[in-house]
């Protein structure tokens, strides 16, 4: 398979209340052979085709060989694939019946002359066509443009923060939305550098980081043949909370926590002397309960800025503190 550059992604930064994250390319040059699974190689298969009437004999299987493009300038691809044959008469359940499969590269069936649906796949990249196998005469080789293309996905925080892979994921939908308001879900709980391989066309990426409020959009372009290597900017930071009796002191135990929004709205809540969470960008209020006493704090957070939240059991110095955050913010 040859080797392609990388496409380039430039999407226009945008707000957070917008929604969409910018995205910055990596100028490499994998491919899709240097990053995909080892090749499997498929074997030639035998099947019985419910149109043709009597049982398949050696006298009467014909060679149908298959082969995939990525793009329709393309090389056949020689792994990554599987095919699937179906007769294209529904079995009771409504579905079609699988007569044959095969996983590699290009495929060599034998099946008995009729009809047949061929599909070929390549990770969430697949077509479908139409097989006429005749009863005399040349089989022709069936060529199947795949028209796909890949994105390997990772996020930082702030401008440069690397996020721990454990703590991201990603879905990935269609760009179109549905009369609902919803998008169709495409592959779900994408994990950091690895590759989902797409047909090509305008994708809508969701990037979580942790499990409260930091999310990010961002529409991305798959292009047939090539793998964009695509990385997500998230305006979050992760945050320890502390109950401590001074400034750096040792965290008090048995603590209930809310995390409230300015507004008042609740984003998260926990049991821990010192919980961990991933907050977006913006102001909040940490309030601490403990032994039937309630502790708070104003704070902000800012993007990739990882620190602790310490709220004092003297409510006067919380006060203090956070008024001389302002100052420094």
């Amino acid at each position: 398979m040859p080797l392609h550059p990388v496409a380039v992604v430039s999407l226009a930064l945008a707000s957070l209340a917008s929604s969409l994250a910018p995205v910055f390319a990596q100028d490499t040059v994998e491919s899709f052979s240097q990053v995909s699974k080892p090749a499997v190689k498929g074997g030639k298969l035998t099947s019985f085709n419910p149109i043709v009437t009597g049982e398949a004999t050696p006298n009467n299987l014909r060679d149908v060989t298959c082969e995939a493009l990525l793009t329709k300038d393309g090389q056949p691809m020689r792994d990554g694939l599987t095919w699937r044959v179906f007769s294209p008469i529904p079995a009771a359940d409504g579905k079609l019946p699988l007569v044959a499969t095969s996983e590699g590269g290009t495929a060599a069936f034998q099946l008995v002359p009729g009809e047949y649906f061929v599909n070929v796949a390549f990770g969430r990249a697949g077509v479908t066509k139409k097989l006429v196998v005749p009863d005399q005469g040349k089989v022709d080789k069936q060529v199947m443009v795949l028209d796909a293309g890949g994105i390997m996905l990772n996020a930082v925080s702030g401008s440069d923060v690397r996020i721990p892979p454990k703590e991201l994921s990603f879905s990935v939908y269609s760009s179109e939305v549905r009369e609902d308001g919803e998008r169709n879900l495409v592959v779900a709980d994408v994990k950091p550098n690895s590759v989902v391989r797409l047909n090509a066309g305008t994708y809508h990426v969701v990037s979580d980081y942790g499990t409260v409020n930091a999310v990010i959009r961002a529409d991305i372009q798959v292009e047939a043949g090539k793998l964009t290597r695509a990385t997500i900017q998230h305006r979050a930071a992760k945050l320890t909370l502390k109950l401590v009796s001074e400034p750096g002191g040792e965290a008090i135990a048995d603590t209930a926590w809310s995390i409230l929004t300015s507004s008042g709205d609740t984003v998260s809540e926990s049991v821990g002397a010192f919980p961990t969470l991933v907050l977006a960008e913006g102001s909040y209020i940490a309030v601490a309960r403990n032994k039937n006493h309630i502790y708070q704090r104003d704070f902000n957070v800012q993007a990739g800025v990882n620190t602790d939240v310490e709220v004092l059991l003297d409510e006067n110095a919380n006060d203090q503190k956070a008024a001389a955050q302002d100052v420094v913010d």
